[in-house]
């Protein structure tokens, strides 16, 4: 089973996403600031984190700048999970060292295509549907 870290703040959409991703398959390991995201990413040993942008106490952006800084954890994929959907900010995140990046409010089948691309990248099996 893949396991996903979702770095989140909103209690709404954390709730949503994850009982969203493991009714398909998915364990989920949940974050609520970017000190619990890195923490998380290097004790939980995800395959795949989504990282909010938008988080209390280290940003999304700086959280995945540690993230990949770190060589126990920098070949775990990070999405990007935005509601900045300006010019820009695809590359902003991409520059963070996000692998790649997705918009608020979350599109399930938009969003399961860019987590399962980042599964097959790193030779992990996304669930069955």
């Amino acid at each position: 089973m893949a396991k996903i870290l979702l770095v989140e703040d909103n209690e709404l959409n954390r709730d949503m996403l994850s009982r969203r991703l493991s009714r398909r398959g998915y364990e989920v390991v949940i974050a609520v600031d970017g000190e619990e995201g890195i923490a998380h990413a290097t004790g939980s040993s995800p395959d795949v984190i989504l990282m909010d942008m938008s988080l209390p106490k280290v940003d999304g952006w700086e959280a995945t700048r540690q993230i990949k800084a770190n060589d126990a954890t920098t070949s775990i994929p990070v999405i990007a999970l935005t509601a900045h959907a300006m010019a820009g900010d695809r590359e902003q995140a991409l520059a963070a060292g996000c692998d790649d990046y997705d918009t608020k409010p979350i599109e399930l089948d938009r969003l399961l295509a860019k987590i399962e691309a980042q599964l097959i990248r790193v030779g992990k099996a996304a669930p069955v549907k």
